[in-house]
């Protein structure tokens, strides 16, 4: 099993997102805590790893709020002793409007939420996977530096920003044995909401890649899987494209 006896964090284990990876975790041996702001969603994801035999518990807690994050780590690396994957996959404030439009209030909270949480979160992991000269930090989204789509406001450039801290993270963790990644997707379509007026952008996801198909939340979760073990051990500092194309470098 890629990750038996490994311990993960997830924030945003509630959503698709980090069920997927939460899932895909567990069925590789890796005990995992997920941490979110909606019980309900947390205990379904905790109950389906259970069910299937696999490891999970659940704790509510505020990524944004600096003396949750460290003290919900630090109770996590008490228990298991240690911290070995850190993924932050929380929901960002997506604002779709031309920058020349956009309030910069509102610009100023989207990328605040942005910075904070991505910060806080790698920094209450950093701080024992360096006193144990291991572990991997999982952000995902990733960001296309070919952007050419006007109007996207604070997506495109909150992408960017979570590349550009990857980027300094695993420069400054890389020689005390920490490796940084990030995941980069055209979009999952199963992630949208299964309603009609869904389907043509779910129809889009698809047509816009060279495979002519999507990838999907079982595909996040087995390669995520393979980034966080010791099989991808030679890979940091990078964003990994599982876009089937949609994406080209």
């Amino acid at each position: 099993m890629l990750l038996e006896n490994r311990t993960a964090v997830i924030y945003g284990g509630g959503g698709s997102i980090g069920r997927a990876m939460a899932t895909a975790f567990a069925a590789e041996g890796a005990r995992v805590f997920l941490a979110g702001r909606t019980p309900d969603r947390l205990d379904a994801v905790a109950g389906e790893i259970r069910q299937a035999g696999g490891l999970a518990e659940t704790a509510v807690v505020d990524a944004l709020d600096e003396g949750a994050v460290n003290g919900w780590v630090d109770s996590v690396a008490a228990v298991a002793g240690g911290i070995d994957v850190s993924v932050n996959v929380i929901s960002h404030d997506t604002i779709f409007k031309p920058l020349a439009d956009m309030p910069v209030d509102d610009f100023g909270r989207a990328m605040d939420r942005i910075a904070r949480t991505f910060l806080l979160t790698t920094q209450a992991a950093a701080r024992h996977m360096v006193k144990q000269g291991s572990g991997v930090i999982l952000h995902f989204g990733g960001s296309d530096p070919a952007n050419s789509m006007p109007g996207l406001g604070t997506v495109q450039i909150g992408c960017d920003m979570v590349e550009a801290m990857r980027r300094q993270w695993a420069c400054e963790l890389g020689p005390q044995g920490v490796r940084v990644l990030s995941m980069r997707t055209g979009g999952i379509p199963e992630s949208l909401p299964d309603i009609p007026q869904t389907e043509p952008y779910k129809q889009k996801m698809v047509d816009a890649t060279l495979l002519k198909r999507a990838a999907t939340l079982g595909d996040v979760g087995q390669v995520a899987a393979f980034l966080v073990s010791d099989r991808g051990r030679t890979m940091t500092s990078t964003q990994v494209n599982i876009s089937c194309g949609a994406l080209v470098d």
